[in-house]
């Protein structure tokens, strides 16, 4: 009886899908250029002699010119930085005339034959070059076969592997987390030092390594610019060719050695250079605490680090006219809460941005206070700002991300410290102040976020979205500190938002934007009963339609017409407001008082606490929104793709005027 045939699994990490074997058409040329690029390794290896690398790399003429190419190479390093990383900044970070071929100078070392750039580099700094004699005549400098020219022919061959690596490391880097830093107060030094140069810190030691290990190779522009000195300009590469001619086997040893720094500097990039990313291991992981977990006490015997009496001894009120896309004047008292919203590219975060001067769309002549801070840099004009993402700064942790601000103003340590961790107990998150941002759930980080700007003390606090990530408990307990905090404030506060209960119950003023204009700006109240605009009355859950009136109807914008019970002037335009509420379905025609009727179809239904909203389109009037209780819908049998009849009383109908 013969056994049955058992396969084992695949090993973990080796399983292939179906369909995805690689073809032979390019597996066969892809191994020829791998045997290709091993070959030549492997003959150095073949071709050492083991017996004799000790002397041979220990030869006083090995160890001089590997003195002088760490000499030359650490120089070069130091060069290429000092002038690398400007250049890399300006390449990724400011747009001007002629930026392309800039970076075309750069890639050009890259690409040109090293014994090329050393004559250009004789005909450079030369002593018959261009800037060679006013270097010699002034400084008294001769680069040509002096150890200097080493220096500056690697430098000209390596920097660009610098430039290239942390100019795409830039690139990539979102520049909302230096223009937060800007809106705590931070100089730009200061933000270069401590935000840009930390979050670029892998791509700028992977383009350092490059650098480094290109400048110790280098041999074409070396020997073509400073010559072939020993002790002077000899470095490893040129020992190796002066080897090959006397003794092979020696300058094979060398060759190993070089080989070897290469390799083990590309095995510590890992791939960064290229933009791989080393997915067989697995990114380490820290879990986050739920959002919906309560807060830890504060600590005992902390105190509130903005006294009420402090906050109001200092006020700020606000004037600002904002012109290019944003087209509008505010006006604001101390205290006040402003409520932004509108449509998306209606230009709210567009305004909050002019506000902050960060933006060419658009200009503020801005005053706060008695200080007009229009021609003030973002750093000095006392604005905080909290961008929809919270842009904490991800080397930091959550303490020290609060406590930015005040030391960007110039509070020692230890006070900026304590006072942050005061805010963050306030806002809850207290218990994470040792947490970096990848450690903290999407709320967690806009309530440190939130802290930060608290923190910094602002004359004018700017929030885009502020409770955009946090869960309905959590946003809750969050808008009511915030709150607190709003009505202790001295100065001004636009918050950027989408939700009517953030609108109604944070702020004192709705503005309403379209287009960058301003559509309405008055009370919550106000703009909830007689909203303005279509955007506006949809989000308080309302129907809007556009239309102009004739007669006793309003002609809709969207095809159809609609019976008033309070008629407007003819030709007056108008804006429709339909509750929910007074819409009735029907699965027949209805007979009766109503006077605008429609058909329609059932295209979605929507639970809105404990009743139902049904979206209904029809061919005579626009969509609309009905609001019927579960066991209605029930009754009705609705469903999607259903085929009903609406109704709404004309006295039901609220005209604004536009």
């Amino acid at each position: 009886m013969r056994r049955p045939r058992t396969f084992a699994p695949p090993p973990a990490g080796r399983f292939r899908a179906p369909g995805s074997r690689t073809p032979v058409v390019l597996a066969v040329p892809a191994l020829v250029a791998v045997a290709f690029l091993l070959l030549p390794l492997l003959g150095i290896l073949a071709r050492t002699s083991w017996s004799d690398l000790g002397t041979d790399l220990t030869s006083p003429g090995v160890l001089e010119a590997l003195r002088l190419s760490l000499l030359v190479s650490f120089w070069a390093l130091g060069l290429a930085l000092l002038l690398g990383v400007p250049l890399a900044w300006l390449l990724a970070r400011v747009s001007f005339r002629g930026k392309a071929l800039v970076r075309s100078l750069v890639l050009l070392p890259m690409v040109l034959p090293p014994t090329v750039g050393g004559v250009a580099l004789l005909l450079g700094f030369g002593r018959r070059g261009l800037l060679g004699p006013w270097l010699e005549n002034t400084f008294g400098i001769v680069l040509p076969f002096h150890t200097s020219g080493a220096v500056v022919a690697a430098t000209f061959v390596a920097m660009p592997f610098l430039v290239i690596s942390l100019e795409g490391t830039l690139a990539g880097l979102r520049p909302s987390y230096e223009e937060t830093a800007a809106s705590l107060g931070a100089s730009p030094v200061r933000v270069f030092c401590t935000v840009t140069l930390p979050m670029v810190a892998p791509g700028l030691a992977a383009g350092a390594a490059l650098t480094w290990a290109r400048a110790l190779g280098e041999f074409g522009a070396t020997i073509t610019f400073a010559g072939n000195l020993p002790g002077t300009t000899q470095t490893l590469p040129l020992q190796v060719y002066l080897l090959l001619q006397d003794s092979p086997e020696a300058a094979t040893s060398v060759s190993l050695l070089l080989l070897v720094i290469a390799m083990a500097v590309l095995i510590c990039l890992r791939g960064r250079w290229t933009g791989a990313t080393t997915t067989d291991r697995p990114a380490r992981t820290v879990r986050a605490a739920d959002d919906t977990g309560p807060p830890a006490p504060p600590a005992a015997g902390s105190e509130d680090p903005v006294p009420p009496s402090a906050a109001h001894r200092e006020r700020w009120p606000l004037h600002a006219e904002v012109t290019g896309f944003n087209r509008l004047t505010l006006d604001a008292g101390p205290g006040t809460t402003i409520a932004v919203v509108g449509p998306n590219g209606a230009g709210k975060t567009t305004l909050l941005r002019a506000l902050l001067g960060l933006t060419p769309r658009a200009r503020a002549a801005l005053r706060l206070g008695d200080t007009d801070v229009t021609a003030l840099p973002p750093h000095r004009r006392g604005v905080a700002w909290v961008p929809q993402d919270g842009a904490l700064f991800p080397h930091l942790n959550a303490l020290n991300n609060t406590a930015y601000g005040l030391r960007a103003h110039g509070t020692p340590r230890a006070p900026a410290r304590r006072s942050a961790q005061q805010w963050l107990d306030r806002l809850g998150v207290g218990h994470l102040a040792h947490r970096k941002p990848a450690q903290l759930s999407g709320g967690q980080a806009q309530r440190v976020a939130l802290a930060r700007a608290l923190a910094a003390r602002p004359r004018l606090l700017l929030l885009d979205e502020p409770l955009a990530a946090l869960d309905q408990t959590t946003r809750a307990r969050v808008r009511h500190t915030l709150r607190g905090h709003l009505a202790e404030f001295g100065g001004v506060c636009l918050i950027v938002t989408h939700d009517p209960v953030e609108a109604v119950s944070l702020a004192d003023r709705v503005l309403v934007l379209d287009d960058g204009s301003a559509l309405q700006d008055a009370p919550p109240a106000e703009v909830t009963r007689h909203p303005r605009s279509p955007w506006v009355a949809r989000m308080l859950g309302r129907n809007a339609w556009p239309g102009t009136a004739a007669g006793d109807t309003l002609a809709l914008t969207d095809g159809g017409r609609l019976v008033v019970a309070d008629p407007l002037p003819d030709g007056a335009r108008a804006l429709a407001i339909i509750a929910p509420e007074a819409v009735s379905v029907h699965l027949d025609r209805p007979t009766g008082s109503p006077r605008n009727v429609w058909p329609g179809t059932v295209r979605e239904i929507t639970s809105a606490g404990s009743r139902l909203r049904v979206l209904i389109t029809s061919s005579e009037a626009p969509d609309l929104v009905a609001e019927i209780t579960p066991s209605a819908a029930l009754e009705l049998g609705l469903a999607d793709g259903v085929s009903v009849w609406t109704s709404v009383k004309a006295t039901e109908v609220s005209l604004v005027t536009l």
